[in-house]
């Protein structure tokens, strides 16, 4: 099943601390795994960042928002256990959600800091947190701004001629790494004499080994089909290659990528080529930098 919600794990935390007795935050996150049956591809999921596990993530949010309504405290690091409120509300444990919560000053004032308002807390807000974790809405907002970004890197891309936009293909896999150390690692070849080869990066010094790349800009909405693969390849034949890389602004056909797969050709789609681009900062420049940081425990135990 897919990893619930973090709101939605309520009953399960405050159940698996029911007994009253402190308990340990991996026995929590096994009691509440077991509970919602989750499977090992569930738990191994990750947040879209790739830098921590989703059930993990919300588990945590989980956690903070029960102690910021003062039902859950640390009794020592790594430790749980329910206050005295949180007994009481153990009976009603299937029915908690952020609404319930509510009844509590504490959880209230924290919600009402997140939102920004010193008035009484809203429902929007309520709404808000009980859909997502804050990473989570983090890393949509992030998404949503590089989707964005992206639809305008592509527009600028068409506005480019043919031979500019070779170019920057060459560029771009200047920017990812390879050729690097390599005087002149990267050119263009030739618009009138290219035997379709529109680009080449070498791999090394003497030349040895060489990408071979192809670009095509054409209309986004369009696909690549088979046959032009298949004269890729045949370009690539003649000039004895062992790489080679086909760049588009447009889609590839399910023939196309078949085709690619069985003649080892690398393919780039339009939503990857800007993914690229954004990723190795070739066409954009960084606005702002936000970092994301965490309690470091191990400050406070080890000594000062």
């Amino acid at each position: 099943m897919a990893v619930p919600k973090y709101n939605e794990m309520y009953a399960p935390f405050l159940k698996a601390l029911a007994d009253g007795e402190i308990h340990t935050t991996k026995d929590v996150r096994q009691f509440v795994a077991e509970q919602k049956g989750l499977t090992d591809a569930d738990l191994s999921e990750m947040l879209p960042s790739g830098k921590q596990g989703l059930f993990a993530n919300r588990l945590g949010w989980t956690r903070q928002y029960l102690k910021k309504a003062g039902l859950v405290t640390g009794a020592d690091r790594g430790q749980l256990v329910l206050t005295d409120a949180g007994k009481n509300a153990v009976p009603d444990a299937d029915i908690i959600d952020n609404q319930y919560l509510q009844r509590y000053p504490s959880f209230c004032a924290f919600i009402n800091t997140q939102s920004g308002t010193d008035s009484a807390l809203h429902e929007e807000a309520i709404a808000e947190v009980a859909e997502k974790s804050p990473e989570e809405i983090l890393e949509d907002a992030y998404a949503e701004l590089n989707a964005s970004l992206a639809d305008d890197l592509m527009t600028e891309i068409m506005k480019l001629e043919p031979t500019d936009f070779e170019k920057l293909v060459v560029r771009l896999l200047l920017a990812m790494g390879y050729g690097s150390g390599i005087d002149d690692a990267g050119f263009v070849t030739q618009a009138s004499n290219d035997g379709g080869i529109d680009g080449i990066i070498k791999e090394d010094q003497l030349g040895f080994s060489s990408i071979y790349i192809q670009a095509k800009q054409w209309n986004p909405d369009t696909s690549v089909s088979k046959p032009e693969i298949h004269k890729f390849v045949g370009a690539l034949q003649e000039q004895k290659a062992q790489k080679g890389l086909f760049i588009s602004t447009a889609s590839f056909s399910a023939g196309a990528k078949k085709s690619a797969d069985a003649a080892g050709v690398v393919l780039v789609d339009g939503k990857q080529l800007t993914k690229l681009m954004i990723k190795f900062n070739l066409g954009v420049s960084v606005e702002h930098v936000y970092e994301v940081k965490r309690l470091d425990t191990d400050f406070f135990t080890d000594g000062f």
